[in-house]
């Protein structure tokens, strides 16, 4: 199945991979997204410490979305599958199904990780702006660091809100610019987010955005973190990985330059968002 979208991102970490990197393997080997640190100012930025970092953050996302024992949830763009396991690991009686348009993630997901006993694990290849749940049948869904990759935040919210439960919750990570800075961020979006290393990559929504979305289809938003500060070592971890395999290139270092650029200045915030569905 041809894929519908650039993935030039993955394309290379697959093939680094494949290779047998051990570094890489510790860094990228579970979640392909930033990394948590508490404590930013004192952070090891080693690629064991940067896999204790993106577990970190996988759980601010599932904690935003009141996951316990017994839930339904739906990881969309689940990655390599990092953070269903995580769930996995963490919860019992638990039903998690990762869906990635990526057929490729989800082998890898599939060959890295069971279920608990007591517990399913499900990857499914799909379209999140399309998803193949029925109404009401899941208690959570999350979308960590990957929503601006999808056809429309619009679209995917009104399927989450359609596939949730009452009182169901939708929680994700995405990097949100403050509203003065949009305009130069829809213009980067021309390039190189749409042709370059990362593929297409709108970053165009800001956090008054997100109210109003949340607003127009009824979701109340529950959960407001801006953790852009402690998300900044993992600049530095990238730069690291960048020089130990000497590439991936301009275009990578352009696009990751200016990420932390806008975030370093407070322009570009990395939050953790929560909506809940009305239980009426």
């Amino acid at each position: 199945m041809p894929l519908p979208i650039r993935l030039p991102y993955f394309d290379a970490l697959l093939a680094l991979l494949d290779e047998g990197h051990p570094s890489l393997e510790r860094a990228f080997g579970r979640h392909v997204h930033w990394g948590y640190w508490p404590l930013p100012a004192a952070a090891e930025v080693s690629p064991a410490a940067f896999s204790e970092a993106t577990e970190a953050l996988s759980r601010l996302v599932w904690e935003a979305a009141a996951v316990g024992d017994g839930a339904k949830v739906l990881d969309a763009g689940c990655g390599f599958g990092g953070t269903a396991e995580s769930l996995n690991a963490r919860f019992e009686g638990l039903t998690v199904c990762g869906l990635n348009i990526d057929r490729r993630q989800l082998l890898r997901a599939v060959g890295q990780f069971r279920p608990r006993t007591g517990n399913a694990l499900q990857w499914v290849q799909g379209d999140a702006c399309r998803l193949p749940f029925r109404d009401d049948s899941l208690d959570a869904v999350i979308a960590v660091e990957c929503i601006f990759h999808f056809g429309s935040r619009e679209a995917f919210f009104r399927e989450a809100l359609r596939v949730l439960k009452p009182g169901g919750r939708l929680a994700l990570s995405d990097f949100v610019p403050r509203p003065a800075f949009k305009p130069a961020v829809q213009l980067a979006s021309l390039w190189p987010a749409r042709l370059g290393f990362y593929g297409h990559c709108r970053l165009d929504h800001s956090l008054g955005d997100y109210r109003e979305l949340a607003d127009r289809l009824g979701l109340r938003l529950c959960v407001e973190r801006d953790i852009t500060a402690n998300t900044l070592p993992t600049y530095t971890v990238l730069r690291r990985l960048a020089k130990e395999f000497g590439r991936p290139g301009i275009s990578a270092a352009a696009e990751t330059l200016f990420a932390e650029v806008a975030s370093r200045l407070g322009v570009l915030r990395y939050l953790v968002l929560g909506f809940e569905k009305a239980t009426g």
